[in-house]
């Protein structure tokens, strides 16, 4: 498996009418399979305190989503094919099931076998045949998987735990902040950003302003040979990176799924999903480098 994707992730937030003199809370650590730097800056005796409420957010939708721990909530799911339903996970799946529908099934959740069957080496066709979101049902504190599903929120997850974190910083007055967990998300700004592709590099930029930005690549990361963001019905990337924006608050999960599945999407199949889903703006790279968009 070759991985290039950007592994370094940043927040940095001011709180309103912050004083002159006010404190700095930093924090670096791991989540989220990447480094994560962390600055806030506010009031003093109140900022480390929002700085651990944030590392709580995180390690809480960790445990919530991680493929990697397999005492995660997803892990247990996917190990036993059904389990308890989190208000986190009720939501996440919401949103899939949600774009799911009007992506024509391209982003589908139950990936995960065709993923663990590329890397591993294993039946390619016996995994693709796994893959059906329809076969998944819920109550409303209960999920059953189909037979021999599994689960990935890896298309998602990043863009969700942004949100929680932007809306976790604003409820504590935070009303300047650039969120980077894996996705962007803006309270305030403007904030430039870059269009970078990993091919042709960085091709322009845009301003964030009180929303959301979502990038995916599908080779900056192979798997068994094959680009990470795998097709549900066996077809190929049609762009090199897809970054999609979005406006409002917590539009980032929703910006994050659209991201993934356009990159298997016609120009003009990307344009109807994008007046479907609310998104605001759309920037297409083709695989010659060229960036336009909707």
């Amino acid at each position: 498996m070759r991985l290039s994707r950007r592994r370094f992730l940043t927040l940095s937030a001011c709180a309103l009418a912050t004083p002159a003199g006010a404190a700095t809370g930093r924090w670096r650590g791991y989540a989220f399979g990447a480094e994560v730097s962390l600055e806030l800056r506010g009031p003093h005796g109140l900022v480390e305190a929002d700085l651990q409420a944030v590392i709580a957010e995180i390690r809480v939708l960790e445990r919530r989503f991680s493929l990697y721990d397999p005492a995660s909530d997803l892990s247990r799911l996917n190990a036993r094919g059904e389990g308890a339903l989190s208000q986190e996970m009720r939501e996440i799946l919401d949103l899939s099931l949600r774009v799911h529908a009007v992506t024509g099934g391209l982003f589908d959740p139950t990936i995960q076998p065709l993923w663990e069957a590329l890397a591993q080496g294993g039946d390619v066709k016996v995994a693709r045949d796994l893959i059906g979101l329809d076969r998944v049902t819920r109550e409303a504190d209960h999920i059953k998987l189909g037979a021999g599903q599994k689960l990935s929120f890896n298309g998602i997850a990043q863009g969700y735990a942004t949100d929680r974190i932007a809306a976790l910083l604003a409820a504590r007055g935070y009303g300047e902040a650039l969120i980077n967990m894996g996705e962007f998300t803006a309270l305030g700004g403007p904030f430039r950003l870059g269009l970078e592709d990993p091919e042709a590099g960085r091709l322009g930029a845009v301003h964030l302003n009180a929303g959301a930005m979502a990038t995916s690549s599908p080779s900056a990361m192979t798997v068994g040979g094959e680009t990470h963001i795998l097709h549900p019905k066996g077809g190929a990337p049609m762009w090199s990176t897809v970054t999609v924006l979005a406006k409002g608050a917590g539009k980032t999960a929703l910006a994050d799924a659209a991201s993934t599945a356009f990159c298997l999407m016609s120009r003009s199949g990307i344009e109807t999903a994008k007046q479907k889903l609310g998104l605001s703006r759309v920037y297409l790279v083709d695989v010659a480098g060229n960036l336009s968009s909707l």
